[in-house]
């Protein structure tokens, strides 16, 4: 059964919560978020991104990177720029994003349950990815980007949850991207404990993004158990900064494809190919997103198709079923080459919330066909984790995305 517990969270002083807190590490490039820090001495994407702090000829992963990134929290710190609240709490955090609320209870969970699978996992992980983070972790003996995990929803935790966000909140601000943030604190004794124990009924807990973040936590709390012989299991590190969020509020957005070229094919023979999958209409010149599971929006010369997969290419398999597996394993792998998604330099990835005209436009750049997905959803998310399967790659886009600051974790004093 899932553990998770309130904690004593590090929050940005009243009035700078708008200033501080930054989008994920992950989202920039360095050029990127070096020009994003430009202008804002306390955002914490120079805490995240400390190699902003130096000329581009010193290493993202200079050891110098991760000791200035301490330094800077320190400094916030002792500035008063930061504040810790006196007792464990739970938070609440809420982000409306296009006049749809999506809340979460910030808490923090057990590595126990990563490792034993209460939270389940539908991506694996990547090592050299893990090394930047695990070492940043290390460095502040903190965790600054929670994990966005999803939970079936539970009306003991919704009744709490509402009953506190009748009252005020602590922070309420709007994000430059016009993401609403707003922030409460669950300091009663009693909502704590039920909060707690209403977790503690449930068998199964998601990770919904964030696979990199969670495996770096869990492997600094076992670098820190090896430290400690004498650990109980109740220190800070043994549990990671989260984020949970009910599956009826979750929104997944499509994941699109882009291809570079046709496989020596013409658009014509292409297009027969995929007529002979299924129902391939042309939609016309405006943009097309598909209306339902099984169908897909096809972009190529101008125009916009729409294909709907004859039965046979379905699945009721939990990753086979997902049209993004239908899509690769009947059109971008045979027709296309494409063999492994992860590393073929031929496709990118495009995230829906760039919307479809991004997909035009890189068809005008540097890509000739693309193919734009219905979303995967949250229950075929829970399908794949508890069958204990895994996404292909690209799978899932969430938004909007959490930010980092607004809730920081100590692990060791």
């Amino acid at each position: 059964m899932a553990k998770i517990r309130p904690f004593n969270a590090i929050r940005p002083a009243g009035g700078l919560e708008d200033k501080i807190a930054a989008l994920p590490y992950d989202v920039y490039n360095r050029a990127e978020a070096k020009e994003a820090v430009k202008g804002n001495d306390i955002s914490f994407l120079r805490i995240d991104r400390a190699e902003t702090s130096f000329p581009d000829d010193v290493d993202t992963y200079d050891d110098r990177v991760y000791a200035k990134a301490n330094e800077l929290f320190r400094e916030m710190l002792d500035k008063g720029e930061f504040v810790k609240d006196d007792k464990p709490c739970y938070y609440i955090y809420e982000l409306t994003m296009d006049g749809r609320e999506q809340t979460g209870i910030v808490a923090c969970a057990s590595i126990d349950d990563y490792i034993n699978s209460v939270i389940k996992k539908h991506e694996n992980t990547r090592a050299d990815k893990e090394v930047d983070r695990i070492r940043h972790v290390d460095a502040l003996s903190a965790q600054t980007g929670p994990i966005f995990l999803a939970y079936r929803a539970d009306d003991v935790i919704n009744g709490i949850v509402n009953r506190v966000k009748s009252g005020v909140p602590v922070n309420d601000f709007v994000s430059d991207d016009g993401i609403r943030h707003r922030v409460w604190i669950i300091s009663d004794t009693s909502d704590v404990e039920t909060i707690g124990n209403t977790f503690g009924k449930m068998d199964s807990i998601y990770i919904a993004d964030g696979h990199h973040r969670c495996a770096s936590a869990v492997k600094v709390g076992l670098k820190r158990r090896e430290e400690h012989s004498d650990y109980s299991g109740e220190e800070e590190f043994n549990y990671f900064l989260s984020v949970l969020f009910p599956d009826e509020q979750l929104m997944i957005m499509d994941y699109n494809r882009v291809i570079r070229d046709l496989n020596g094919h013409s658009i014509e023979e292409v297009l027969d190919k995929l007529g002979t999958m299924g129902e391939l209409k042309e939609k016309g010149s405006e943009p097309y997103r598909p209306e339902h599971k099984g169908e897909v929006s096809v972009f190529a010369d101008g125009k916009w198709y729409s294909l709907e997969f004859d039965k046979k290419y379905l699945s009721d398999d939990p990753v086979e079923g997902l049209d993004v597996s239908v899509l690769q394993n009947n059109v971008l792998k045979p027709l296309f080459g494409i063999e492994d998604p992860k590393t073929d330099k031929r496709i990118d990835f495009v995230g829906g919330i760039r919307g479809l005209k991004e997909l035009e436009r890189r068809c005008g750049i540097d890509c000739q066909i693309a193919f734009a997905m219905y979303p995967t959803s949250i229950q075929e998310l829970f399908d794949v984790a508890d069958a204990a399967l895994l996404m292909p790659p690209k799978s899932t886009w969430f938004e909007p995305k959490l930010r980092s600051g607004l809730f920081i974790h100590e692990i060791e004093r």
